[in-house]
């Protein structure tokens, strides 16, 4: 294995172009990559624009040749859609609201990227996430980037431990608006590229449509809208088109407002419940990954982080078997949604995370 070579995921945007050309820079030997993960089926609309797209690729090997490295494009469908796809459709026909980035970053960046690097003889990974590596209990640990606001430790809970010494993220030590500054600075023609927001392979943003598209489910008809009393309110048109804490969109006239509280598949139904009813001050989460033991956590000061764009807040952490624990917050939760994963941290450090089963009264 080739000590120097880093093999580099450039998925055509600004921070993974400023990643390569960043670790160029620094001395390393650069192989760029870019994953094509996603071909819309035919049943599927085609969207222009969307992120991991073919204009991503021509765009990263424009970058490639710019800074003068060698550039592949890795066939990755198969895997994307066993992984990633097929994981985000059945999770929301189990009433679960899936995050399909982090799955994505386990499956694909920090398992089958090293698989393929390793055929190249490199002996670490680098990406354009906002987030470092440090040391804490004596163990590699992910470490929140420098910039808050830009922060992307939460998407990466899930990274197999044993990977994290060979794991570069350069532009943890940045801002974006740094990034964009060395983009300029390198020449590199994504230097003013906006972001992709979306799920890559829901560009619109339509998540009912989409899996209404790929599946063939029955749990796309018509159910009942309910209080946690039992009393029906109204009529669904599938479940998969509400997520826990949901106000807009309910189809249904109250004299107050009401909030999606639960989803039950197996009844085909949607409960609703006044703002007070979202609120919970603890959870279960289930297939836990840890970069430090557990159990030498308890006499810290945690937090944890129930979704990316959401503050993390004091919690404690009860260790309830090898891959579950309960985590009681400080002040109650909004909207404690099964499928979203959790993040605890001390500080700056991640200790680990795993996937939120239910919240707990």
């Amino acid at each position: 294995m080739n000590s120097d070579l880093t093999l580099a995921a450039m998925s055509g945007g600004v921070d993974s172009s400023v990643t390569a050309a960043l670790l160029l820079e620094r001395g390393h030997k650069i192989v760029g990559v870019t994953m094509s993960v996603w071909e819309p089926p035919e049943n599927v609309e085609r969207h222009s624009g969307a992120c991991c797209s073919t204009e991503d690729t021509d765009d990263a090997r424009r970058v490639a040749e710019k800074l003068g490295i060698p550039h592949y494009s890795l066939n990755v469908k198969n895997e994307f859609k066993e992984g990633v796809i097929d994981n985000f459709v059945r999770e929301y026909l189990s009433g679960r609201t899936p995050n399909p980035c982090v799955k994505c970053n386990q499956i694909l960046k920090f398992d089958h990227l090293f698989q393929k690097g390793e055929r190249f003889g490199a002996r670490y990974v680098a990406t354009g996430h906002y987030a470092r590596i440090g040391s804490f209990m004596g163990s590699s640990v992910i470490m929140r980037g420098i910039d808050r606001h830009k922060d992307q430790s939460y998407f990466l809970f899930s990274t197999p431990p044993d990977k994290l010494g060979r794991i570069l993220f350069p532009l943890g030590e940045l801002s974006k608006e740094e990034t964009r500054k060395l983009a300029h600075k390198y020449g590199l023609n994504v230097a003013d590229k906006k972001e992709s927001q979306e799920i890559c392979f829901i560009p619109d943003d339509n998540y009912a449509k989409f899996i209404e598209q790929t599946s063939r489910s029955t749990t796309h008809c018509e159910g009942d809208i309910v209080r946690s009393s039992g009393e029906k309110l109204g009529r669904h048109q599938g479940f998969m088109r509400f997520t826990i804490g949901q106000r807009k969109g309910l189809g249904i006239a109250s004299s107050a407002p009401l909030y999606v509280i639960d989803i039950v598949p197996e009844r085909n139904q949607v409960v609703v419940g006044e703002r007070e009813e979202v609120f919970s001050s603890r959870l279960l989460a289930t297939d836990m990954n840890w970069f430090v033991d557990p159990h030498e956590i308890g006499d810290l000061e945690l937090t944890a982080k129930i979704r990316s764009r959401s503050e993390d807040s004091p919690a404690e952490i009860t260790i309830k078997g090898k891959n579950s624990v309960s985590i009681t917050f400080a002040e109650p939760q909004l909207a404690i949604t099964p499928g979203q994963g959790v993040a605890i941290y001390h500080g700056q450090f991640l200790l680990g995370g795993g996937w939120i089963e239910r919240g707990l009264n």
